[in-house]
Protein backbone atom coordinates (compact mmCIF):
# COMPACT_ATOMS: atom_id res chain seq x y z
CA UNK A 1 0.00 0.00 0.00
CA UNK A 2 1.36 3.37 -0.55
CA UNK A 3 1.69 6.45 1.41
CA UNK A 4 -1.09 8.08 -0.28
CA UNK A 5 -3.72 5.24 0.10
CA UNK A 6 -3.20 5.09 4.15
CA UNK A 7 -5.55 6.56 6.42
CA UNK A 8 -4.60 9.78 7.94
CA UNK A 9 -4.78 9.06 12.29
CA UNK A 10 -6.88 11.25 14.31
CA UNK A 11 -5.78 10.29 18.22
CA UNK A 12 -8.58 12.05 19.95
CA UNK A 13 -12.46 11.47 19.73
CA UNK A 14 -13.52 14.98 21.45
CA UNK A 15 -14.69 18.15 19.64
CA UNK A 16 -11.12 18.80 17.86
CA UNK A 17 -10.51 15.12 16.97
CA UNK A 18 -13.71 14.82 15.27
CA UNK A 19 -14.11 18.12 13.62
CA UNK A 20 -10.71 17.28 11.70
CA UNK A 21 -12.49 13.90 10.66
CA UNK A 22 -14.96 15.71 9.34
CA UNK A 23 -12.21 18.00 7.55
CA UNK A 24 -10.69 15.55 6.18
CA UNK A 25 -13.58 13.82 4.77
CA UNK A 26 -14.34 16.89 2.70
CA UNK A 27 -10.82 16.85 1.51
CA UNK A 28 -10.90 13.23 0.19
CA UNK A 29 -8.68 12.18 2.99
CA UNK A 30 -9.58 8.79 5.11
CA UNK A 31 -9.60 9.37 8.19
CA UNK A 32 -9.04 6.89 11.62
CA UNK A 33 -10.07 7.94 14.62
CA UNK A 34 -8.70 6.86 17.75
CA UNK A 35 -10.03 7.22 21.36
CA UNK A 36 -8.84 5.84 24.89
CA UNK A 37 -11.76 5.52 26.30
CA UNK A 38 -14.80 3.16 25.56
CA UNK A 39 -17.22 5.91 24.46
CA UNK A 40 -16.14 8.90 22.12
CA UNK A 41 -14.53 12.44 24.46
CA UNK A 42 -13.67 10.81 27.01
CA UNK A 43 -11.92 14.02 28.70
CA UNK A 44 -15.17 15.51 27.92
CA UNK A 45 -16.93 13.01 30.07
CA UNK A 46 -14.49 13.83 32.92
CA UNK A 47 -16.30 17.64 33.53
CA UNK A 48 -19.67 17.29 31.92
CA UNK A 49 -21.94 18.80 34.95
CA UNK A 50 -19.46 21.99 34.18
CA UNK A 51 -21.10 24.60 31.72
CA UNK A 52 -19.66 26.41 29.13
CA UNK A 53 -19.27 30.39 28.85
CA UNK A 54 -19.16 30.15 25.28
CA UNK A 55 -22.50 29.64 23.52
CA UNK A 56 -23.37 26.93 21.83
CA UNK A 57 -22.65 29.35 18.36
CA UNK A 58 -18.81 29.28 19.34
CA UNK A 59 -19.05 25.40 20.21
CA UNK A 60 -19.73 23.20 16.85
CA UNK A 61 -17.18 23.30 13.95
CA UNK A 62 -18.73 24.22 10.22
CA UNK A 63 -17.57 20.67 8.80
CA UNK A 64 -19.26 18.99 11.10
CA UNK A 65 -22.67 21.13 10.91
CA UNK A 66 -22.22 20.65 7.24
CA UNK A 67 -22.18 16.65 7.82
CA UNK A 68 -25.20 16.69 10.68
CA UNK A 69 -27.26 18.93 8.83
CA UNK A 70 -28.44 16.36 5.74
CA UNK A 71 -29.36 13.54 8.21
CA UNK A 72 -32.36 15.96 10.05
CA UNK A 73 -29.98 17.22 13.02
CA UNK A 74 -31.23 20.32 14.90
CA UNK A 75 -28.83 22.66 16.02
CA UNK A 76 -28.98 23.62 19.63
CA UNK A 77 -30.07 27.41 19.97
CA UNK A 78 -27.01 29.35 19.24
CA UNK A 79 -27.43 31.82 22.62
CA UNK A 80 -27.96 28.57 24.65
CA UNK A 81 -25.20 27.89 27.06
CA UNK A 82 -24.17 24.25 27.16
CA UNK A 83 -22.64 21.53 29.91
CA UNK A 84 -20.08 19.26 28.77
CA UNK A 85 -23.15 16.32 29.08
CA UNK A 86 -24.96 18.58 26.32
CA UNK A 87 -22.53 19.03 24.19
CA UNK A 88 -22.02 14.99 24.03
CA UNK A 89 -25.47 14.07 23.94
CA UNK A 90 -26.51 16.94 21.43
CA UNK A 91 -23.35 17.30 18.87
CA UNK A 92 -20.68 14.95 19.40
CA UNK A 93 -22.85 11.61 19.31
CA UNK A 94 -24.71 12.54 16.33
CA UNK A 95 -21.48 13.60 14.88
CA UNK A 96 -19.70 10.28 16.00
CA UNK A 97 -22.79 8.05 14.84
CA UNK A 98 -22.56 9.44 11.40
CA UNK A 99 -22.25 6.59 8.87
CA UNK A 100 -18.93 8.24 7.34
CA UNK A 101 -17.96 8.76 10.74
CA UNK A 102 -18.72 5.60 13.13
CA UNK A 103 -16.98 3.24 10.78
CA UNK A 104 -13.50 5.03 11.32
CA UNK A 105 -13.78 5.77 14.79
CA UNK A 106 -12.37 2.94 17.18
CA UNK A 107 -13.08 3.43 20.97
CA UNK A 108 -10.62 1.71 23.91
CA UNK A 109 -7.31 2.17 21.09
CA UNK A 110 -4.72 4.18 23.64
CA UNK A 111 -1.90 5.84 21.26
CA UNK A 112 1.17 4.68 23.46
CA UNK A 113 3.77 5.70 20.34
CA UNK A 114 3.95 7.23 17.36
CA UNK A 115 7.15 6.86 15.17
CA UNK A 116 8.90 6.70 11.28
CA UNK A 117 7.93 3.32 10.31
CA UNK A 118 11.69 1.63 10.78
CA UNK A 119 13.15 4.95 11.60
CA UNK A 120 14.06 6.05 15.00
CA UNK A 121 14.52 10.15 15.81
CA UNK A 122 18.19 9.82 14.72
CA UNK A 123 18.11 8.22 11.20
CA UNK A 124 17.92 10.56 8.10
CA UNK A 125 17.98 8.96 4.91
CA UNK A 126 14.71 8.18 3.53
CA UNK A 127 12.75 9.31 6.74
CA UNK A 128 10.32 11.29 4.83
CA UNK A 129 8.95 8.73 2.57
CA UNK A 130 8.29 6.49 5.40
CA UNK A 131 4.78 5.91 6.73
CA UNK A 132 3.65 6.94 10.21
CA UNK A 133 3.83 3.82 12.63
CA UNK A 134 0.93 4.55 15.60
CA UNK A 135 1.26 1.82 18.19
CA UNK A 136 -1.78 1.23 20.08
CA UNK A 137 -3.23 -0.57 23.40
CA UNK A 138 -6.41 -1.77 23.31
CA UNK A 139 -8.37 -2.54 26.59
CA UNK A 140 -7.77 -5.79 27.12
CA UNK A 141 -3.72 -4.92 26.94
CA UNK A 142 -3.06 -5.79 23.69
CA UNK A 143 -0.69 -3.92 21.60
CA UNK A 144 -0.91 -3.24 17.80
CA UNK A 145 0.50 -1.18 14.70
CA UNK A 146 -1.24 0.88 12.50
CA UNK A 147 0.38 2.84 9.70
CA UNK A 148 -0.68 6.34 8.48
CA UNK A 149 0.37 8.91 5.80
CA UNK A 150 -0.51 11.69 8.35
CA UNK A 151 -1.19 11.96 12.33
CA UNK A 152 -3.19 14.69 14.23
CA UNK A 153 -2.82 14.43 18.16
CA UNK A 154 -5.60 16.23 18.79
CA UNK A 155 -5.24 14.37 22.38
CA UNK A 156 -5.30 17.07 24.54
CA UNK A 157 -4.27 17.99 28.19
CA UNK A 158 -7.14 17.24 30.82
CA UNK A 159 -5.34 13.88 32.00
CA UNK A 160 -2.04 15.82 32.71
CA UNK A 161 -2.64 18.77 35.26
CA UNK A 162 -0.03 21.00 36.62
CA UNK A 163 0.53 19.94 40.23
CA UNK A 164 0.30 22.34 42.94
CA UNK A 165 3.56 22.60 43.82
CA UNK A 166 4.82 26.15 43.28
CA UNK A 167 8.12 25.16 41.28
CA UNK A 168 6.36 23.03 38.39
CA UNK A 169 6.61 19.47 40.51
CA UNK A 170 4.42 18.28 42.95
CA UNK A 171 5.06 19.79 46.35
CA UNK A 172 7.03 17.89 49.07
CA UNK A 173 3.61 15.57 50.73
CA UNK A 174 1.72 16.60 47.59
CA UNK A 175 1.91 12.79 46.31
CA UNK A 176 1.34 11.13 49.14
CA UNK A 177 -1.81 13.28 49.74
CA UNK A 178 -3.31 12.77 46.15
CA UNK A 179 -6.44 10.62 48.43
CA UNK A 180 -7.03 14.38 49.67
CA UNK A 181 -6.32 16.31 46.16
CA UNK A 182 -8.37 17.04 43.35
CA UNK A 183 -7.17 18.51 40.01
CA UNK A 184 -9.44 20.37 37.95
CA UNK A 185 -13.25 20.66 38.71
CA UNK A 186 -14.78 17.97 40.80
CA UNK A 187 -18.53 17.50 40.45
CA UNK A 188 -18.98 19.33 43.76
CA UNK A 189 -22.87 19.56 43.59
CA UNK A 190 -22.89 15.53 42.31
CA UNK A 191 -21.03 12.79 42.56
CA UNK A 192 -18.75 14.41 44.36
CA UNK A 193 -21.18 16.25 47.01
CA UNK A 194 -20.50 13.97 50.27
CA UNK A 195 -16.67 14.16 49.80
CA UNK A 196 -16.68 18.07 50.16
CA UNK A 197 -20.26 18.68 51.94
CA UNK A 198 -19.55 20.15 55.51
CA UNK A 199 -15.68 20.33 54.96
CA UNK A 200 -12.84 23.05 55.46
CA UNK A 201 -11.47 23.30 51.19
CA UNK A 202 -8.62 24.66 49.92
CA UNK A 203 -8.89 25.98 45.97
CA UNK A 204 -5.60 26.79 44.16
CA UNK A 205 -5.87 28.36 40.79
CA UNK A 206 -6.87 32.20 39.50
CA UNK A 207 -8.74 31.25 36.33
CA UNK A 208 -11.87 30.04 35.28
CA UNK A 209 -11.81 26.45 36.63
CA UNK A 210 -11.18 27.47 40.42
CA UNK A 211 -14.10 30.41 39.89
CA UNK A 212 -16.40 27.47 38.94
CA UNK A 213 -15.05 25.30 42.09
CA UNK A 214 -15.34 28.42 44.37
CA UNK A 215 -19.24 29.08 43.90
CA UNK A 216 -20.28 25.10 43.56
CA UNK A 217 -18.58 25.45 47.29
CA UNK A 218 -20.07 28.16 48.49
CA UNK A 219 -23.50 26.75 47.17
CA UNK A 220 -22.74 23.29 49.06
CA UNK A 221 -22.25 25.54 51.95
CA UNK A 222 -25.13 27.39 51.60
CA UNK A 223 -27.24 24.27 51.17
CA UNK A 224 -25.69 21.74 53.86
CA UNK A 225 -24.64 24.97 56.54
CA UNK A 226 -21.42 24.07 57.18
CA UNK A 227 -17.83 24.62 55.70
CA UNK A 228 -15.27 26.85 54.46
CA UNK A 229 -13.17 27.87 52.09
CA UNK A 230 -9.70 28.96 51.69
CA UNK A 231 -8.81 30.38 48.33
CA UNK A 232 -5.05 30.48 47.60
CA UNK A 233 -3.59 32.13 44.06
CA UNK A 234 0.11 33.02 43.45
CA UNK A 235 -1.03 36.88 42.08
CA UNK A 236 -0.71 39.73 44.19
CA UNK A 237 -2.19 43.51 43.88
CA UNK A 238 -3.21 44.73 40.45
CA UNK A 239 -2.41 41.66 38.84
CA UNK A 240 -4.81 39.65 41.59
CA UNK A 241 -7.61 42.29 40.84
CA UNK A 242 -7.26 41.19 36.80
CA UNK A 243 -8.22 37.67 37.67
CA UNK A 244 -12.28 39.22 37.91
CA UNK A 245 -11.81 39.51 34.27
CA UNK A 246 -13.77 41.96 32.25
CA UNK A 247 -17.52 41.49 33.62
CA UNK A 248 -20.07 43.38 31.48
CA UNK A 249 -17.41 44.53 29.04
CA UNK A 250 -16.62 40.40 28.63
CA UNK A 251 -17.50 39.50 24.71
CA UNK A 252 -18.77 36.10 26.48
CA UNK A 253 -21.35 37.37 28.83
CA UNK A 254 -21.52 34.25 31.09
CA UNK A 255 -18.08 34.62 31.19
CA UNK A 256 -17.49 37.98 32.53
CA UNK A 257 -20.60 37.21 35.39
CA UNK A 258 -18.17 34.11 36.60
CA UNK A 259 -15.52 36.78 37.55
CA UNK A 260 -18.24 39.15 39.29
CA UNK A 261 -19.44 36.33 41.11
CA UNK A 262 -16.63 35.47 42.71
CA UNK A 263 -15.83 38.94 43.70
CA UNK A 264 -19.02 39.31 45.27
CA UNK A 265 -17.67 35.95 47.19
CA UNK A 266 -14.17 37.77 48.57
CA UNK A 267 -16.08 41.43 49.31
CA UNK A 268 -19.00 39.20 51.24
CA UNK A 269 -15.79 37.62 53.06
CA UNK A 270 -17.30 33.98 52.48
CA UNK A 271 -14.14 32.76 51.80
CA UNK A 272 -10.47 33.61 52.68
CA UNK A 273 -8.63 34.23 50.19
CA UNK A 274 -4.72 34.23 50.48
CA UNK A 275 -2.46 36.24 47.60
CA UNK A 276 1.05 36.40 46.58
CA UNK A 277 1.02 32.45 47.53
CA UNK A 278 2.95 29.74 46.08
CA UNK A 279 3.03 26.30 47.45
CA UNK A 280 6.32 24.75 48.70
CA UNK A 281 4.85 21.66 50.97
CA UNK A 282 2.27 20.08 52.20
CA UNK A 283 2.02 18.45 55.92
CA UNK A 284 -0.95 16.27 57.11
CA UNK A 285 -1.49 17.58 61.09
CA UNK A 286 -3.77 16.04 63.93
CA UNK A 287 -5.70 19.80 62.87
CA UNK A 288 -5.72 18.89 58.82
CA UNK A 289 -4.01 19.19 55.60
CA UNK A 290 -1.40 22.38 56.20
CA UNK A 291 0.09 24.17 53.05
CA UNK A 292 3.25 26.59 53.56
CA UNK A 293 5.30 28.83 51.27
CA UNK A 294 8.44 30.17 52.17
CA UNK A 295 6.91 32.62 54.06
CA UNK A 296 3.37 31.45 55.74
CA UNK A 297 1.06 28.59 56.56
CA UNK A 298 -2.54 28.14 55.79
CA UNK A 299 -5.23 27.18 57.63
CA UNK A 300 -5.82 23.89 57.83
CA UNK A 301 -8.78 21.97 55.60
CA UNK A 302 -9.94 18.70 54.91
CA UNK A 303 -9.53 18.63 50.88
CA UNK A 304 -7.82 20.34 48.51
CA UNK A 305 -9.00 21.17 44.70
CA UNK A 306 -5.94 22.49 42.36
CA UNK A 307 -6.89 24.75 39.57
CA UNK A 308 -3.35 25.31 37.95
CA UNK A 309 -3.94 24.61 34.22
CA UNK A 310 -2.79 21.59 32.48
CA UNK A 311 0.40 20.52 30.08
CA UNK A 312 0.95 18.76 27.12
CA UNK A 313 2.25 14.50 27.65
CA UNK A 314 4.73 14.55 24.82
CA UNK A 315 6.05 11.43 25.50
CA UNK A 316 4.29 9.07 22.76
CA UNK A 317 6.03 11.36 19.81
CA UNK A 318 9.48 10.57 21.88
CA UNK A 319 11.32 9.61 18.45
CA UNK A 320 9.84 11.98 16.22
CA UNK A 321 11.24 15.25 14.97
CA UNK A 322 9.58 17.74 16.99
CA UNK A 323 10.45 21.67 17.13
CA UNK A 324 8.83 22.98 20.37
CA UNK A 325 9.39 26.06 22.24
CA UNK A 326 11.55 25.13 25.52
CA UNK A 327 8.96 27.23 27.80
CA UNK A 328 5.55 27.13 26.14
CA UNK A 329 5.71 23.36 24.64
CA UNK A 330 4.03 24.47 21.67
CA UNK A 331 5.50 24.80 17.89
CA UNK A 332 7.82 26.97 18.13
CA UNK A 333 6.38 29.35 15.31
CA UNK A 334 3.05 29.15 17.46
CA UNK A 335 4.52 29.93 20.63
CA UNK A 336 5.25 33.49 20.21
CA UNK A 337 1.30 33.97 19.43
CA UNK A 338 0.45 32.82 22.56
CA UNK A 339 3.10 32.52 25.20
CA UNK A 340 1.69 33.45 28.51
CA UNK A 341 4.83 35.57 29.51
CA UNK A 342 4.24 37.99 26.66
CA UNK A 343 1.02 37.54 24.48
CA UNK A 344 -1.82 40.12 24.82
CA UNK A 345 -4.56 38.12 24.92
CA UNK A 346 -7.63 40.20 23.33
CA UNK A 347 -6.98 38.36 20.06
CA UNK A 348 -5.28 34.95 18.68
CA UNK A 349 -3.35 35.40 15.64
CA UNK A 350 -4.93 33.88 12.91
CA UNK A 351 -2.88 29.92 12.64
CA UNK A 352 -2.97 26.93 10.96
CA UNK A 353 -0.53 23.77 9.57
CA UNK A 354 1.99 26.22 8.39
CA UNK A 355 2.55 27.53 12.29
CA UNK A 356 1.73 23.39 13.56
CA UNK A 357 4.30 21.79 11.49
CA UNK A 358 7.13 19.82 12.48
CA UNK A 359 10.73 18.64 11.31
CA UNK A 360 8.84 14.85 10.72
CA UNK A 361 6.64 16.53 7.84
CA UNK A 362 2.66 15.93 8.12
CA UNK A 363 2.69 15.31 11.77
CA UNK A 364 0.51 17.94 13.78
CA UNK A 365 -0.71 18.69 17.21
CA UNK A 366 -3.89 20.31 17.56
CA UNK A 367 -6.24 21.68 19.85
CA UNK A 368 -5.65 22.11 23.47
CA UNK A 369 -2.26 20.47 23.45
CA UNK A 370 -0.89 22.27 20.19
CA UNK A 371 -0.73 25.33 23.19
CA UNK A 372 1.38 23.51 25.30
CA UNK A 373 1.31 25.11 28.88
CA UNK A 374 -0.55 28.41 27.32
CA UNK A 375 -3.65 28.58 28.69
CA UNK A 376 -5.53 30.54 25.68
CA UNK A 377 -6.71 28.26 23.53
CA UNK A 378 -11.07 28.72 22.32
CA UNK A 379 -12.83 25.98 20.36
CA UNK A 380 -12.72 27.96 16.85
CA UNK A 381 -9.47 28.10 16.92
CA UNK A 382 -8.82 24.33 17.26
CA UNK A 383 -11.49 24.00 14.42
CA UNK A 384 -9.37 26.35 12.54
CA UNK A 385 -6.43 24.42 12.78
CA UNK A 386 -7.90 21.64 11.53
CA UNK A 387 -9.63 23.19 9.24
CA UNK A 388 -6.53 24.22 7.52
CA UNK A 389 -4.03 20.74 8.67
CA UNK A 390 -6.32 19.24 6.49
CA UNK A 391 -6.06 21.21 3.51
CA UNK A 392 -2.46 20.53 4.01
CA UNK A 393 -2.30 17.04 3.91
CA UNK A 394 -4.83 16.64 0.72
CA UNK A 395 -2.05 19.12 -0.83
CA UNK A 396 -3.88 22.28 -1.08
CA UNK A 397 -1.67 24.65 0.64
CA UNK A 398 -3.36 28.12 -0.77
CA UNK A 399 -6.54 26.85 1.19
CA UNK A 400 -3.86 25.69 4.06
CA UNK A 401 -2.60 29.09 4.10
CA UNK A 402 -6.14 30.81 4.17
CA UNK A 403 -6.84 31.10 7.65
CA UNK A 404 -9.75 32.92 9.64
CA UNK A 405 -10.98 33.31 12.82
CA UNK A 406 -13.39 35.00 13.93
CA UNK A 407 -13.92 35.11 17.84
CA UNK A 408 -15.35 37.02 20.81
CA UNK A 409 -13.24 40.35 21.49
CA UNK A 410 -13.12 42.20 24.94
CA UNK A 411 -10.26 44.06 24.12
CA UNK A 412 -6.84 43.89 25.08
CA UNK A 413 -4.54 42.57 28.12
CA UNK A 414 -1.33 42.71 28.37
CA UNK A 415 1.37 41.23 30.68
CA UNK A 416 4.66 41.35 32.06
CA UNK A 417 3.64 38.27 34.02
CA UNK A 418 5.83 39.30 36.86
CA UNK A 419 4.19 37.41 39.54
CA UNK A 420 4.36 34.28 37.44
CA UNK A 421 0.73 34.43 36.48
CA UNK A 422 -1.00 35.65 33.00
CA UNK A 423 -4.56 37.48 32.67
CA UNK A 424 -5.44 34.33 30.69
CA UNK A 425 -5.23 32.08 33.16
CA UNK A 426 -6.24 28.69 32.47
CA UNK A 427 -10.36 27.91 32.79
CA UNK A 428 -12.73 24.92 31.63
CA UNK A 429 -13.73 25.53 28.21
CA UNK A 430 -12.40 22.64 26.44
CA UNK A 431 -10.32 22.01 23.40
CA UNK A 432 -10.61 18.52 24.59
CA UNK A 433 -10.18 19.51 28.18
CA UNK A 434 -9.83 22.94 28.83
CA UNK A 435 -10.63 26.10 27.43
CA UNK A 436 -9.25 29.30 28.21
CA UNK A 437 -10.36 33.50 27.81
CA UNK A 438 -9.51 35.37 24.97
CA UNK A 439 -9.66 38.54 27.03
CA UNK A 440 -10.67 40.20 30.42
CA UNK A 441 -10.35 43.86 31.99
CA UNK A 442 -6.60 43.77 32.37
CA UNK A 443 -6.69 46.97 31.59
CA UNK A 444 -7.62 50.09 32.71
CA UNK A 445 -6.24 52.58 29.87
CA UNK A 446 -8.64 53.93 27.58
CA UNK A 447 -7.91 51.48 24.98
CA UNK A 448 -8.40 48.43 27.17
CA UNK A 449 -10.39 46.09 27.91
CA UNK A 450 -12.13 47.48 30.70
CA UNK A 451 -13.51 50.40 28.52
CA UNK A 452 -14.11 48.09 25.27
CA UNK A 453 -17.47 47.30 23.58
CA UNK A 454 -17.85 43.32 23.15
CA UNK A 455 -17.58 42.58 19.21
CA UNK A 456 -16.66 39.86 16.93
CA UNK A 457 -13.40 40.35 15.33
CA UNK A 458 -12.19 38.68 12.19
CA UNK A 459 -8.78 37.73 12.12
CA UNK A 460 -7.18 36.47 8.58
CA UNK A 461 -3.64 35.72 7.42
CA UNK A 462 -3.32 34.82 3.57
Amino acid sequence: MSNGQRPVVVIGAGPVGLAAAAHLLEQGEEPLILERGSEIAANVRDWSHVRFFSPWRYVTDDAAVRLLTPTGWIAPDGDAHPTGADIIAAYLAPLAAHPTIAPRLRLDHRVVAVTRDGFDKSLTPGRNGAPFRVTVETADGRQDDLLAKAVIDASGTWTHPNPLGGSGVPAPGEMALRHRIAYGIPDLLGAERSRYAGKRVLVAGSGHSAFNVLLDLATLIDETGTGSIVWAVRRSGRRLEQSFGGGAADGLPARGRLGQRVRELVDAGRLTLVSGFKTTRLDETPAGIVASSRTEALPPVDEIVVCAGFRPDLSIARELRLDLDPAVEAPRRLAPMIDPNLHSCGSVPPHGAEELKHPDPDFYIAGMKSYGRAPTFLLLTGYEQVRSIACAIAGDLVAARDVRLVLPETGVCSTDLGDGGSCCDSTIELGETANARIGGCCDDSPGGCCGSTPQLITLTRR
